[in-house]
């Protein structure tokens, strides 16, 4: 048997492990602890180091019969199977219960995309003197353009932005960086937004977007300044961030049909997470050829 209070130490180091060492970012850092407190929760007055494959197995189990589904269940096996390699490697743990253990599959979800068209509507916003729907206007134009993540257009920096190249350094998942092209749409907006963002922008602020309190622009703040901005050019009032970052990727498949450039662009480690837009490009292309080809169409 195990104390509760020696297992939510151990959680607790792997915790500060993963910030202070492994550097990942405050929100993953809080993913990790919401999935690690779970396994802590199943376990109960059991040692993590008697817990064995069996354990895990039903653990897994009871969560896909309250509702989870096999992509969440399968990201906290991976941080349940982190946290034993860490234990194992710094506490003297004999065996890692959660090898071999696999989550029930989950089913395959196409991410949502606008259409060329729809994203060409959502950009025409009206700036007019409204300095927010500038600032808006040179968000979505810069996510849009170089398919960034939700975090990564909230911590892009003056600084990253270097207009003479067309380009924008990209702070990833990881603390990876890259280098991604801006198009000339985003660079434009982008130079008017700057030009007014002094009037808006605390002193000593260096991130590009602020809000109107003239600090770092939230991420909550980003989602619904585009939900507005949806509503407003008649489009669904569900599309978020992320669907430009899609649809980005999505529209440079269908164009350029280079797998490998939009691997680098969107920042992926592996070329299989950027496959699943060759989906999508199948799904366009199967559309094309149901109106176009003689023996696919309809009879009237």
């Amino acid at each position: 048997m195990g104390s509760g209070k020696d297992q939510t130490s151990l959680a607790a180091a792997y915790l500060t492990h993963l910030e202070m060492e492994r550097r990942l970012s405050p929100r993953t850092c809080v993913s990790y602890s919401r999935d690690i407190g779970i396994l802590l929760d199943f376990a109960q007055d059991t040692s993590l180091n008697q817990l064995q494959i069996h354990h895990i197995r039903r653990f897994i189990a009871l969560l896909h019969g309250k509702g989870l589904s096999g992509k969440s269940l399968a990201r906290m096996l991976s941080a349940w199977r982190s946290f034993y390699n860490y234990l194992i490697r710094d506490h003297g743990h004999a065996a890692n219960p959660c090898t071999g253990v696999r989550a029930p599959k989950a089913a395959k979800m196409l991410p949502r995309t606008l259409s060329p068209d729809e994203a060409a509507k959502l950009l025409e916003l009206s700036v007019d003197d409204d300095l927010m729907v500038l600032r808006d206007k040179a968000m979505f134009e810069l996510c849009y353009s170089s398919g960034l993540r939700l975090a990564e257009l909230a911590s892009m920096k003056l600084e990253d932005l270097n207009f003479s190249e067309g380009t924008a350094r990209v702070n990833g998942k990881g603390g990876k960086t890259r280098i991604v092209p801006v198009g000339s749409k985003a660079i434009d907006v982008l130079r008017e937004w700057i030009r007014h963002r002094g009037s808006l922008a605390k002193s000593g602020e260096c991130a590009l977007f602020v809000s109107r309190r003239g600090r770092n622009i939230s991420h909550r703040s980003i989602g619904q300044r585009l939900k507005i901005q949806a509503v407003r050019q008649g489009l669904d009032a569900t599309i978020h961030p992320h669907m430009l970052r899609h649809s980005f990727a999505s529209h440079v498949l269908q164009s350029s049909g280079d797998l490998r450039a939009v691997q680098e662009m969107l920042g992926h480690a592996s070329i299989r997470t950027t496959q699943v837009y060759t989906h999508l490009d199948f799904q366009h292309l199967s559309k094309v050829y149901d109106v176009a080809h003689p023996r696919a169409k309809k009879k009237g």
